[in-house]
């Protein structure tokens, strides 16, 4: 990371974290998102809520685009600080996200691994889910934030198992 990246997303965490509270904690997609990270994030994989991850996690995440999670994702320096600003700013702040997962990987953090504890490892594979960061094949309102228990919908082909999981 450049030392002006540095310095400027440890002058973003900084200002932002008195606008982080939300009357949600910041578990749900905030209501203005902007265009470059639905379209950039969002084109590989979900735009995940920002406030799935702590700032720390957001911040190690943009400013290593060139290697996210073994694809080049990079951007040009003016979107990484917009986005960096807009993820720090919503970042998660309730309870379970202040822990920073390994890897900073949401699928890694302990909320997600007790939230999916009955699911089989077997059912990340299925062609219907195909992995763990793939929210919308059981959460229909994942790219808006919301993952209620009372919306889940089975996908095909899980086993008795994780069936059972869905009715818990």
């Amino acid at each position: 990371m450049s030392r002006v990246l540095a310095f400027v997303a440890g002058a973003l965490l900084l200002s932002a974290a008195p606008f982080a509270a939300q009357a949600d904690g910041g578990r749900r997609m905030p209501a203005q998102v902007p265009p470059a990270y639905a379209a950039e994030c969002g084109s590989c994989h979900l735009a995940f809520p920002p406030g799935a991850l702590p700032a720390r996690s957001w911040l190690r995440m943009v400013s290593g685009l060139d290697d996210h999670y073994g694809t080049d994702a990079s951007l040009d320096e003016a979107t990484v600080q917009q986005l960096s600003g807009w993820l720090v700013a919503h970042a998660g702040t309730w309870k379970r996200v202040r822990e920073e997962p390994p890897q900073d990987r949401i699928t890694r953090s302990a909320w997600f691994e007790h939230k999916h504890r009955r699911i089989a490892p077997s059912a990340w594979k299925l062609p219907s889910i195909r992995s763990a960061a793939n929210c919308a094949a059981c959460h229909g309102r994942a790219e808006q934030g919301e993952f209620d228990d009372d919306r889940l919908r089975v996908p095909a082909g899980l086993d008795a198992r994780s069936r059972r999981a869905f009715d818990e």
